[in-house]
């Protein structure tokens, strides 16, 4: 009888056959060391440690070369994580005062540094403690004398396990993989990374897998579906048919979604709508121009800059933009500034514990203490832009003094280009609405700037007081809530009277019954996750304009976000 279990989808396709179950050598047990041997012991540490670095640079490199730099990425930070000496100083620390040998210490530390991070609120850093923990098992694996991965995989088969290393992930035979199924991680661990960037279907979380597998009869299939969650042991024949139903609805989806990319977003009463990508580095920027992206409108930056021990350099940071300006071969590439904070630690830049950082120091408001980091970042996209047209975005803009910042921060960095006689073409700049007081005094620095783009993801946060991440308050977090959207109505009437570019870059544009409130609205550009753009299309394709507004005044004023979304599905 087939066992059917639920996950998270974490890579879409789906796969079906054989698998592996993915269990890692046991390490030796913890042993003691003599006092006098502590020292040979700290050093013997360092330089694991240090042959750890060098492997991962390897992967890196080998990663870099085969077509994926963001990911490539993942390993340079390994790298540094593994001469990081938090974790190293804190191993040698435990072979001095717990007298036990430098393989135990180097998984102890990096369990503790491991347990940190996994308690910080952000989703994306928690799922940085897998990370910590492959670095100091790679560090112990060779300190043991161990091989650092125990995957041998010699036929194509679906791989199960508790959680899978990226290290692991990036150098398994990938003609092999089938997918990959997991009791642990999450959609955002580099492990599922690593898997949608090798087309890898991935489901995750999934309760209860390894007792399921291990007392499944040998020999049965698997069946995963990555869009859905869904994975079954011994699959019956309705499941294989359903499966396969699903495998080709996906291949013909694709199609469809190249084939009409070139399409326009006009609707059937002839009002054009801008679709736009947002990404987060050069490597999706392939992905948008396929999906027919006219542009980027929101390039998030924060991948260059996170794990890792020091800020990319300026010509690091210019490469990475000039590659994306360059796959949309004149279309504007809209590259946000630095939007980290209190709850987004780097080593390389100390920020003080906020009780809540969400509204606190953070983004464009770090520049009062460390305005050469957003010079830098300047200067690369003003090098960039010799290369085709790039706007730059300013986060968490509250008023007009923010805006006079941003402009003072664009002059220096021009400034100093013409001084150094640096090749660079000029940028628009705009900036992020995204807390509800720059959406209000919009029309005291509109005339200042050349456009700006509603983030709706933390403007519905800010307007409704919601955490994003407390799954207590899932009802308050529709985009469609009146009070959002009158928000929103707000700021178009506001940029219409500057004469002012307005789009949106937030999750919602990417909803396509939220797309269309939001040409209801008046909104004519959206920028969505490339994998969005399809269906968003078809959706404006499909409507009336004249209907959309309509339904937007009936949304305005609804009581509810079901009564505001009916507007929009019961046309």
């Amino acid at each position: 009888m087939a066992t059917r279990l639920q996950g998270v989808a974490a890579a879409p396709g789906v796969a079906r056959g054989a698998w592996i179950l993915v269990t890692a050598a046991e390490l030796p047990a913890p042993a003691s060391i003599n006092p006098e041997d502590a020292d040979a012991e700290v050093a013997r540490l360092r330089d694991a440690a240090k042959a750890a670095a060098a492997e991962l640079r390897e992967l890196a490199a080998s990663v870099r070369d085969a077509g994926h730099a963001d990911e490539a990425a993942i390993f340079s930070a390994h790298a540094a994580m593994a001469r990081d000496p938090e974790l190293i100083d804190a191993a040698a620390a435990e072979i001095q005062s717990a007298g036990v040998d430098a393989s135990t210490s180097v998984i102890r530390a990096g369990g503790v540094v491991a347990e940190r991070i996994g308690a910080l609120d952000d989703p994306l850093l928690r799922a940085r403690s897998t990370d910590v923990l492959d670095v100091a098992n790679r560090i112990a694996r060779l300190l043991a004398g161990l091989p650092t991965s125990d995957v041998e995989l010699r036929a194509p088969a679906i791989l199960v396990a508790e959680d899978l290393a990226p290290s692991i992930t990036a150098t398994l035979p990938h003609e092999f993989v089938l997918g990959i199924a997991l009791q642990g991680s999450s959609p955002t661990s580099h492990a599922a990374i690593l898997a949608r960037a090798y087309g890898v279907p991935a489901v995750v979380g999934i309760d209860g897998l390894l007792s399921a597998v291990e007392a499944a009869a040998p020999g049965l299939e698997l069946a995963l579906d990555g869009s859905s969650g869904e994975l079954v042991i011994g699959p019956d024949t309705d499941d294989v048919t359903r499966f396969a139903v699903r495998a080709e609805a996906l291949s013909e989806a694709r199609r469809q979604d190249r084939e009409e990319a070139a399409l326009p977003a006009v609707t059937r009463d002839e009002v054009a709508v801008t679709l736009m990508a947002n990404i987060g580095g050069p490597d999706e920027a392939p992905r948008g121009v396929e999906l027919g992206a006219a542009g980027v409108g929101l390039f998030r930056t924060e991948f260059l800059f996170l794990e890792r021990s020091q800020p990319p350099s300026e010509d690091e940071q210019t490469n990475a933009y000039r590659t994306v300006v360059e796959a949309f071969a004149g279309n504007p590439v809209t590259i946000r500034l630095l939007d980290i904070g209190g709850d987004k630690p780097i080593p390389y830049l100390p920020l003080e514990p906020e009780a809540n950082p969400f509204l606190g120091v953070r983004a464009l408001r770090l520049a009062q203490r460390n305005p050469a980091l957003f010079v830098s970042q300047l200067r690369a996209c003003l090098r960039a832009a010799a290369s085709g047209p790039v706007r730059v975005m300013a986060p968490m803009i509250a008023d007009a003094t923010d805006v006079e910042d941003l402009l003072a921060l664009a002059a220096r960095a021009r400034s100093e280009l013409e001084a150094e006689g640096t090749p660079f073409s000029d940028v628009e700049l705009g900036v992020m609405l995204e807390i509800p007081s720059a959406v209000l005094a919009l029309g005291t620095y509109a005339a200042r700037i050349s456009f700006a783009s509603l983030g709706t993801n933390d403007l519905l946060q800010y307007t409704l007081a919601v955490d994003r991440g407390n799954a207590a308050l899932e009802r308050y977090r529709d985009p469609l809530h009146p009070a959002h959207l009158r928000l929103i109505g707000m700021a178009v009437e506001a940029a219409d009277r500057a004469g002012l570019s307005l789009s949106v870059c937030g999750e919602m544009a990417g909803d396509p019954v939220a797309a269309l409130a939001l040409v209801g609205l008046g909104i004519r550009a959206l920028s969505m996750a490339p994998s969005s753009l399809p269906a968003v299309r078809r959706a404006i394709r499909e409507a009336s304009a004249e209907e959309l507004r309509s339904g937007a005044r009936a949304a305005l004023a609804a009581a509810t976000p079901r009564e505001a979304r009916e507007a929009f599905t019961q046309r």
